[in-house]
């Protein structure tokens, strides 16, 4: 049931994100798209609660309460970033709205990386919170590793991401150099 339920939150989320930037660039109705859009942070309360209660009502805690905790805590720090980004595309390709950028190059895209990165972490510690949380609310008697090699993911999921942000400082892309013939001479 656990796993049923991530699934509609996640087909939740996508269906409540086109319906959202729909009613904002189409219908031309903002305040009803915002509305929409605030809708998402429901689909994670629902999840979280039908977790705790599968767990309260004595479930063996197993992957897929790891996986709701992951999902949740996901949901949390990259939904918004998530839900701008396609703003600015969709706003982009259908409302006449500036291009999305990327930075590119240098310390701009180091800063760029190390954002994004800590939206991961961020993520990554909301997921081992909700994970610690399960493992003492089920207490010694149940079995709690699988819920314990999830924390263990998301660990190795936070080096990773500064891995590649770190990788990015130490490591500046440059912009390609500029030669006689690229400049049409």
């Amino acid at each position: 049931m656990i796993v049923t339920l991530i699934v509609v939150c996640e087909v939740g989320f996508w269906v409540l994100l086109a319906a959202g930037l729909a009613l904002r660039y189409w219908a031309k109705l903002p305040r009803a798209s915002v509305a929409v859009l605030l809708c998402e942070p429901l689909l994670e309360v629902v999840l979280f609660l039908v977790t705790a209660v599968d767990l309260k009502n004595g479930a063996e805690p197993d992957w897929k309460h790891g996986l709701a905790a992951v999902y949740i805590g996901c949901s949390i720090a990259l939904g918004h970033s998530t839900i701008k980004w396609f703003d600015v595309r969709v706003a982009h390709r259908f409302a006449g709205g500036p291009p999305p950028s990327t930075p590119k190059y240098g310390a701009a895209r180091a800063l760029h990386e190390w954002k994004v990165a800590a939206r991961w972490v961020l993520a990554s510690l909301i997921a081992i919170g909700l994970l610690q949380g399960a493992v003492w609310y089920v207490g010694g008697g149940g079995d709690t590793g699988s819920l314990v090699r999830w924390q263990q993911r998301m660990l190795f999921l936070i080096a990773i991401n500064v891995v590649i942000a770190l990788s990015y400082t130490l490591f500046p892309k440059r912009p390609p150099a500029v030669t006689r013939d690229s400049r049409g001479s």
